[in-house]
């Protein structure tokens, strides 16, 4: 079956060849270690668990640039994009329950499995901001148009989000400073594994009035690949990124205005971030502590 085409096909793909990408790109940082900063000054540091947990077992040479709180300048801007990656999550998760009319037409158990990922990934953003110790620095979203009014461009959305997600928690793997935090960064990337296989479980489900069933969906690398089977990942993918600027350049038009317009974003509304107390679905996946245990 033919992809349908819509505006967000391989939208973040292409964002990083617009020509005010790099721009946007140090606007965001700027704007991130700005706020940041302030939220550090007007809390007075990390709570005392987190900082426990961060604290590394081994004294090594870079230790000289760790924060007093236990992490270094490296895993707070990793944190910080992730805690922006989850906001968005949950708000791009929230909306496609409460506005987008083909979820109401979805099978239960999909339906459960887009609630189940709203509580998941609040659990992911309270997590990650008891190790900051500050909220994320955005709270409004852009996205492409039509984004919960046609299932198509919101399950494209979906899952190039979720691959970039996998890619930013993998960089975590490898860059945080200590094996607990990297640690955490794997257990989290596994379950927005499960959230791009499950998107893609969705699409056949999509009815007909909604314009599906959905047989094809474009990620982040911006080729329509079948939904059969949805576990078509043999290894995470991991975009070639390596460093966390690298992801934040994905997220950049759901951030920024002049990214978002690049993109092609639908730059007239925001969709904002509002933040819950989340129930998981089975307190045996819950979070017990930074070591895994």
């Amino acid at each position: 079956m033919k992809p349908k085409e819509t505006e967000s096909t391989s939208v973040l793909a292409d964002a990083s060849e617009r020509g005010s990408s790099e721009l946007s790109r140090r606007s965001f940082f700027k704007r991130t270690a700005v706020m940041g900063a302030a939220g550090l000054i007007a809390t007075g540091g990390l709570t005392s668990l987190a900082s426990a947990l961060t604290k590394p077992k081994f004294k090594l040479a870079e230790e000289r640039d760790r924060e007093s709180s236990g992490i270094t300048k490296m895993d707070r801007d990793i944190l910080v994009a992730a805690e922006i990656a989850e906001a968005l999550a949950v708000t791009t998760y929230s909306h496609i329950i409460n506005v987008a009319p083909f979820f109401t037409r979805l099978e239960s158990d999909d339906q459960g499995y887009l609630e189940a990922a709203l509580q998941e990934e609040m659990s992911h953003y309270l997590l990650e901001q008891t190790v900051t110790d500050q909220n994320t620095p955005f709270t409004k979203f852009f996205y492409p148009f039509n984004m919960f009014t046609d299932a198509q461009t919101t399950l494209n959305t979906l899952v190039s989000l979720e691959d970039a997600f996998i890619a930013a928690y993998l960089v975590g793997v490898r860059d945080f400073s200590t094996p607990d935090l990297r640690v955490t960064s794997a257990r989290i990337m596994g379950i927005e594994s499960d959230h791009r296989t499950l998107a893609r479980v969705v699409g056949p489900g999509v009815s007909p009035q909604d314009g599906g069933p959905i047989e094809m969906i474009t990620g982040f690398q911006g080729v329509a690949e079948s939904v059969d089977p949805p576990n078509n990942n043999g290894y995470e993918r991991t975009l070639c990124l390596s460093r966390i600027d690298q992801a934040v350049q994905a997220l950049l038009p759901f951030v920024d205005l002049n990214a978002a317009k690049g993109a092609g974003f639908d730059t007239s509304r925001t969709f904002p971030f509002e933040n819950f107390t989340p129930t998981l679905p089975n307190p045996l996946g819950d979070f017990v502590s930074f070591s895994g245990c």
